[in-house]
């Protein structure tokens, strides 16, 4: 193993050394347009490829002696600092974040990318159920349901353990993230407020949920239900993004307003 792939535990860094992966995320990147933000780029394995861009490139790495060597490396267009992401403030309007996410910190990243302004597209590697989860495969997770009316979750691919050095325990997978050019949901906060109720509430599938502690009048809810073809016993991490949208409408034109808990 060479000294530039000996990742250092504290940072949780595995760094990509799969060219075919690499060439991969740099076509999706390469698909959208604008100026390019990149979250942990180590040693450069995708610094290097979307650098022959020729968009302004921005990497920010947490790690000082490999962000001073990759600032040495690279050319004028490209701008390496030494920042931790989670608390780095968009400069400028990066419109494509790429990164492979270190596992310890997906999804405190994930609730940075996804409160920050301005970019439209984020190509993420992170562990494979997280990409699963996010893209509502298999059930979706309460931050998938909070954010879908203004994000559009889609896993491109699984990625092998074995294309990290070190190796970590788990796979990856390649998540695309779009914002919406039109949000399913104006009310943000409200709606934000109405999902965590419904996750975090007591009863056996949405009809008692919505009904119990929810307090949604039982008759909306059985005709939301029946609209929708759902059982009374499924789960909120069963609904789809516009089922979500669908739901709070519903809920939203019957009068009742989620509690401020």
């Amino acid at each position: 193993m060479s000294r530039h792939n000996r990742g250092r535990h504290e940072l949780g860094q595995n760094f990509l050394v799969d060219t075919s992966v690499i060439a991969d995320v740099a076509r999706l990147v390469e698909a959208a347009d604008g100026p390019i933000l990149e979250i942990g780029p180590g040693d450069g394995a995708l610094t290097r490829p979307l650098s022959r861009l020729g968009r302004p490139l921005t990497a920010v790495e947490v790690d000082p002696r490999r962000a001073k060597r990759l600032a040495e490396e690279m050319p004028g267009h490209v701008t390496v600092l030494n920042e931790d992401i989670l608390f780095h403030r968009l400069r400028g309007k990066p419109a494509v974040v790429v990164g492979n996410v270190p596992f310890h910190i997906t999804t405190a990243t994930l609730r940075w990318l996804l409160a920050a302004p301005h970019w439209r597209t984020a190509v993420l590697l992170v562990q494979w159920e997280v990409a699963r989860r996010r893209a509502g495969i298999g059930g979706a997770s309460l931050l998938t349901a909070r954010m879908w009316p203004w994000f559009d979750f889609t896993v491109h691919s699984r990625v092998s353990k074995r294309a990290f050095r070190p190796m970590p325990t788990v796979d990856g997978g390649l998540l695309v993230v779009h914002r919406r050019p039109a949000p399913l949901v104006a009310e943000r906060e409200a709606y934000q407020r109405f999902v965590h109720q419904v996750f975090t509430g007591r009863g056996y599938g949405l009809r008692e949920i919505l009904t119990r502690s929810g307090g949604v009048p039982a008759p909306v809810v059985r005709d939301w239900l029946r609209a929708h073809r759902m059982p009374a016993n499924a789960l909120p991490r069963d609904l789809t993004a516009e089922q979500w949208a669908s739901l709070w409408e519903t809920v939203r034109h019957s009068g009742h307003r989620p509690s401020r808990r």
